[in-house]
Parts: structure tokens; C-alpha cells; sequence
């Protein structure tokens, strides 16, 4: 009899959870249930909240932090962070932007020069970090401030002016929706659907949390630590292309130097308010796609009830406490269990 028979099932049920987490968890379940009742509050104090004139740009919005949001999902499991999104975004907004207006490209080339742009400073990211071994959020610390100053240099610190409807597929006018959502939200859930299926289905996403847990027993076991993080890195960048192109096409036919301000926090925000471990381990996509409606959610109730705007960085600051101690808790009564 083998020694993995004499485990009791509860304990072997419990260490395949480590690896491979449910479906759905409890804490997803609590957080669409969050949203689903400040969406009911918000419509029965706001009844224009619930139109499809309130709703389509509300998702439309979601979209950009939704998909850079499933590539942090990766690396904070991973045991990373990269606050240099804002950077990326940034750059390629403005590479794709003079693209469209010097050259005239099309939608495919343009989503090229985006992919290009965004994989290759995510690739810079992930070499520097799983080579230098240096501590992520000072590498992209530094990397975020170059990034900036390069988008800086590209538009001249000026504003892009007679953008061609290009990237309307992926905007809020009528040819950007499909049966009436956002055509950037339903992409942003495709790829959160097949982040979710890679994480939870594939030896490399299992390699993924398994590096979160604890990177040097996951390289005893022979997975490719390195590899693993610099993949991480590297999805965050080829999304935060795409999220580009969703940026310049929800705005007007300008491009401000400051498309990508913020932008960092906000997806940090969603990935941990979806309940990924900021310490790496845990964590799912599906989680960073509600965490990202939450966020937005609470931006336009805010604005809808005619409220200071300060409010709604508070409201999102006082969640990602909660989460992060709901996280801290937990691991503690899984340390003593």
C-alpha cells in the first residue's frame, strides 16, 4: 500500500485544491454577489444606471483593465507584480495612434504594432527579472518610469489629433457592440476564458501557481522557474497592447500623452479585489474579470449619484483592505489546519 493511500481524503482533497483551484470559489460567489447588489442599489436610486446607454460604456471601460488585468493575474500568482502597465499601455497607445494617422494601417497591422510594441516591453520586464533576480516591483519601478518617458518622446508631449475610425470595432459606437455589449468586453472575455482554462487544465498553468507557492521547490521539481516568469511578463505585455487599442478606440479621435495614467493602479486593484494572493499561490482570472466590474462599478455609481470623485478611490481602497485581509486570514487557518 502506498503512502498516498494512507493519507486520509480529506488531507489529499486539500493538497490537490493547492494546485488546482475550484471552478468557481466561495469568494468569486461573494464578490458577484457584491456586484450584483450595488448594481440593484445603484439601479433603484439611479434607474438610468441599468439603461443600455449606462451599462455599454461601463463594460466598454471594464474591457482595458479586464485584459491587462488577466496577464497580472499570472504574475502576482506567479509571486510578482508589474507596475509598469501604465508604461506599456502608453507606449503602444502612441505607436499604434502615429501608425494610424502617419501610414493610414489597417486594423490588423495596427493590432500587430500594438502586440509587437506591448509583448516586447513585457518581454524586457521578465528577462530583467527572472535573469537579474532582483525583486519585481523595482524592476518595473524603473522600467515603468523609461517606458513613460519613451511614450513622452513619441508624442512629443503633445496630443495625437485626427485619429481614423481604425479600431471602431473595438470603441462605443454602434459597429463596436454585438447584440448590444461591447465587442473590447466580450474580447476581454475570451481571453479571460482561455487564461482560465490554461491556468486550471495545462501543466504550464499548475507550473504557474506552483511557482507562486514556492519557487525554489518548484525548480527541485524540474519545472522551468525561469521560463514560467518570464511567459508571466510577457502576457501582461502582449494585453496591455490590446488594451491599448480598446483605450484609443473608446476615445474621441485625440490621444492625450496621459492615456495610460493610472491605469496601473486600477488593474492592481481588480486583481486583488478578485482574490489573487498578493503573495503568490492563488488566484484566478475569473476573479480579476469581477474584480475589474466592481472597481469600474463603483467609479460610475459614483459619478451617476453626483458624489465627489475622491469617494470612489476610497470605496476601492477600503475593498482591497478587506480582500487582502480576507486573504491574510485565510492563510493563516490554512497554516493551522
Amino acid at each position: 500500500m502506498s503512502a498516498g493511500t494512507l493519507q486520509p481524503a480529506g488531507q489529499r482533497d486539500r493538497q490537490r485544491l493547492r494546485v488546482l483551484p475550484a471552478p468557481v470559489s466561495g469568494a468569486e460567489l461573494v464578490l458577484l454577489g457584491v456586484v450584483a447588489l450595488l448594481w440593484v442599489l445603484l439601479g433603484l436610486t439611479t434607474p438610468a444606471f441599468l439603461s443600455a446607454a449606462s451599462l455599454q460604456p461601463l463594460l466598454s471601460n471594464v474591457a482595458p483593465i479586464a485584459l491587462v488585468g488577466v496577464g497580472m493575474t499570472f504574475v502576482i500568482v506567479s509571486g510578482g507584480i508589474d507596475v509598469s502597465v501604465a508604461g506599456m499601455l502608453t507606449v503602444s497607445a502612441v505607436l499604434v495612434a502615429k501608425a494610424m494617422t502617419g501610414a493610414d494601417v489597417s486594423l490588423p497591422v495596427a493590432l500587430l504594432i500594438a502586440l509587437g510594441s506591448g509583448g516586447l516591453m513585457g518581454l524586457v520586464n521578465g528577462l530583467l527579472i527572472a535573469v537579474g533576480r532582483v525583486h519585481p516591483i523595482i524592476i518595473t519601478f524603473g522600467t515603468a518610469n523609461v517606458f513613460l518617458w519613451v511614450g513622452l518622446r513619441v508624442f512629443d508631449a503633445q496630443v495625437v489629433n485626427g485619429l481614423p475610425p481604425t479600431l471602431a470595432v473595438l470603441g462605443r459606437g454602434p459597429e463596436g457592440r454585438l447584440l448590444g455589449v461591447p465587442v473590447s468586453f466580450l474580447l476581454a472575455l475570451a481571453v479571460a476564458a482561455l487564461a482560465w482554462w490554461y491556468l486550471r487544465y495545462t501543466a504550464g498553468g499548475r507550473h504557474v501557481y506552483a511557482v507562486g507557492n514556492d519557487a525554489a521547490a518548484a525548480r527541485l521539481a524540474g519545472i522551468p522557474v525561469r521560463r514560467r516568469v518570464v511567459s508571466a511578463y510577457l502576457l501582461t505585455g502582449l494585453l496591455a497592447g490590446l488594451a491599448a487599442c480598446v483605450l484609443i478606440a473608446n476615445g474621441t479621435q485625440t490621444l492625450a500623452p496621459n492615456v495610460g495614467a493610472g491605469k496601473e493602479l486600477a488593474v492592481i486593484a481588480a486583481v486583488v479585489i478578485g482574490g489573487t494572493s498578493i503573495t503568490g499561490g492563488r488566484g484566478t482570472v475569473l476573479g480579476t474579470v469581477l474584480g475589474a466590474v466592481l472597481v469600474q462599478t463603483v467609479t460610475s455609481g459614483v459619478t451617476q449619484l453626483g458624489l465627489p470623485s475622491q469617494l470612489a478611490e476610497l470605496f476601492v481602497g477600503v475593498f482591497i483592505v478587506v480582500a487582502v485581509g480576507a486573504d491574510l486570514v485565510l492563510q493563516r487557518l490554512r497554516r493551522s489546519a
